[in-house]
């Protein structure tokens, strides 16, 4: 039997990263001390995916030109594949990153060929029953939005869609909002998204409260970079998965590691608490290095995993504890 694959619909860009001492005034400069281009956006998180032994697939749209050459090469690299037809014509867009010392960062995003997508060309993935369809918010905007929505709406009951739904969730209209919710399967987010769509600080409780937004049988997970993540279904009481606080150098990109790697571990049938566990090791690896697309390899977080001392005990609230909000 062909294992489960992992297929990403959103945008595959291009991270241009100034590395600055702080972000400049408005009106004002700053001098950055480094840039890189990296093969960024979608590509975070098919990237992680594969380094954990997932079958990933680009569904899609990537333009021509030197951009475009920079995200085919960077999937080809780690074996995924690309299925939609390259938009003739339009080169993929770029992501400005403002990289501070302290390793938060700033985004300006254009919006190029990645946004040029259709059922038809999200189609071209073919996916079947198990498969796990990534989606992310901000897929859920401009002319994106409705080609997704409307082949999301056509896939086979036993497709898993995941959604990472990005700050802009909670800032798109209500009637989007709840239309995507409805087709939602995964939940993975932040503790500040996971609190924008709960009214949840903690994110165990946002995690069991996520539930009453989300289809029958979902599974919702919510992260708080090193405290770790929680993980709630119907069938699983909200579950805190301890984290691995490292010294972080570069933040960007660690949730898409941290999402890619979930994805990856359920693809081969791992459970939620061990996939967590394992998501969260690969996260705190990540923010030791520079660079978006540093997710470990399978191997890494093994490692990591074995120098450690003894796991302490998960964590979790009882179901009734939480206070869902529909």
């Amino acid at each position: 039997m062909t294992a489960p694959r992992v297929i990403h619909t959103a945008q595959a860009l291009v991270d241009a990263v100034l590395e600055v001492p702080a972000l400049p005034r408005r009106g004002a400069n700053s001098m950055a001390s480094g840039y890189e281009r990296y093969a960024g956006g979608a590509v975070n998180i098919l990237l992680a995916a594969a380094r954990s032994g997932a079958t990933c697939v680009h569904a899609g749209a990537h333009g021509e030109g030197p951009n475009g050459d920079l995200v085919r090469e960077a999937l080809a690299a780690e074996g995924v594949s690309v299925s939609a037809p390259v938009v003739r014509g339009e080169d993929t867009g770029i992501c400005v990153v403002m990289l501070e010392p302290s390793g938060e960062r700033t985004f300006v995003t254009t919006q190029l060929a990645e946004r040029e997508i259709t059922v038809e060309s999200l189609q071209t993935s073919q996916p079947v029953a198990g498969d796990l369809v990534c989606v992310s918010g901000y897929s859920l905007v401009g002319r994106t939005r409705d080609p997704l929505l409307g082949w999301l709406e056509s896939l086979p009951a036993q497709v898993h869609v995941v959604l990472d739904p990005g700050a802009i969730f909670a800032e798109l209209e209500e009637p989007v909002r709840r239309r995507a919710l409805a087709l939602t399967d995964v939940w993975t987010s932040n503790a500040e998204e996971g609190e924008a769509l709960t009214g949840e600080v903690e994110m165990t409780m946002a995690a069991q409260a996520a539930l009453a937004h989300l289809a029958p049988g979902a599974v919702a997970v919510v992260r708080d970079g090193a405290k770790g993540c929680a993980v709630a279904s119907g069938d699983l009481p909200a579950t805190l998965v301890a984290g691995y606080p490292e010294r972080a150098v570069d933040t960007n990109g660690a949730g898409d590691c941290h999402t890619g790697v979930l994805v990856a571990e359920r693809a081969r049938g791992t459970d939620w608490v061990e996939a967590c566990r394992r998501s969260n090791a690969a996260g705190a690896i990540k923010v030791t290095r520079r660079g978006p697309a540093t997710a470990p390899t399978a191997a890494e977080i093994d490692s990591y995993l074995d120098r450690l001392p003894a796991e302490p005990p998960c964590g979790s609230v009882p179901s009734g504890s939480a206070s869902p909000r529909g």
